[in-house]
């Protein structure tokens, strides 16, 4: 599984409206960027409180790719 695949399986899971999560994907100087846009009230779903939710997606997106040695970054879009 790609770690785009991870993230949009993850958002469609925690949102009430999942035909509104857009995944456009970027390489960057440092790596892979993956963008995530939501709709707007399911936003604090996506972030969390004090940002939990993210942080963990982020560390689930890290673990994945230090296994395929390709470092990916997550930008939530507000």
């Amino acid at each position: 599984m790609q770690q785009k695949d991870l993230l949009e399986y993850i958002a469609k899971t925690l949102v009430d409206d999942p035909d509104q999560v857009v995944i456009r994907e970027a390489e960057g100087e440092q790596g892979t960027v993956l963008e995530l846009e939501v709709a707007q009230e399911d936003l604090g779903k996506i972030i969390g409180k004090q940002g939990r939710t993210a942080r963990a997606i982020r560390t689930l997106l890290g673990a994945v790719s230090a296994k395929t040695k390709k470092r990916v970054m997550l930008e939530i879009i507000e």
